[in-house]
């Protein structure tokens, strides 16, 4: 099956992308509700925004959204990569790597000079492919949040222009 990789949000994506992220963190890390809310909440603010220095791709297969990664602009020097997220039916297949290997293009499109992140622990493939492009741990902090104990980690890029 092919996998299409779009930048327009539709009607229905915003909502698809909090279900996958919170089914997906519950079903796999035992996550609460309360992830949904900390993907929602800024989510619909991107989705409010007509930032031209901001970008979403959303992967869909056979008109179901099955991925998600967005870039959002913290300052106009750094920005912040978000919802990166592959279903496990598309796992393995190298589309996580493609989505980043986007992202980052565009980011050097519009100038940034860095890229943070923010992940938790326990995260290897994820974890695996931030590495594989230079990503570098920057900053752990545990805490109590989404149900239970995580210790949340940020990584960091510095670009080459």
């Amino acid at each position: 099956m092919t996998s299409i990789i779009r930048n327009e949000l539709q009607v229905g994506d915003i909502g698809t992308i909090i279900y996958l992220h919170g089914a997906l963190y519950a079903k796999e890390y035992g996550y609460d509700h309360t992830f949904e809310a900390y993907v929602a909440e800024p989510l619909g603010q991107f989705a409010k925004r007509k930032n031209t220095r901001e970008r979403v791709w959303v992967v869909e297969q056979n008109g179901k959204v099955l991925g998600s990664i967005a870039l959002c602009e913290v300052s106009k020097d750094e920005a912040q990569l978000r919802w990166f997220l592959i279903s496990p039916e598309l796992r393995g297949q190298g589309m996580g790597r493609r989505l980043i290997a986007l992202l980052l293009e565009f980011a050097v499109e519009q100038g940034y000079q860095s890229i943070s992140l923010w992940t938790v622990k326990g995260l290897d493939a994820a974890k695996h492919i931030y590495q594989s492009f230079d990503f570098i741990l920057s900053k752990e902090i545990e805490h109590f949040v989404w149900g239970s104990r995580h210790t949340e980690q940020e990584y960091t890029l510095e670009l080459k222009s």
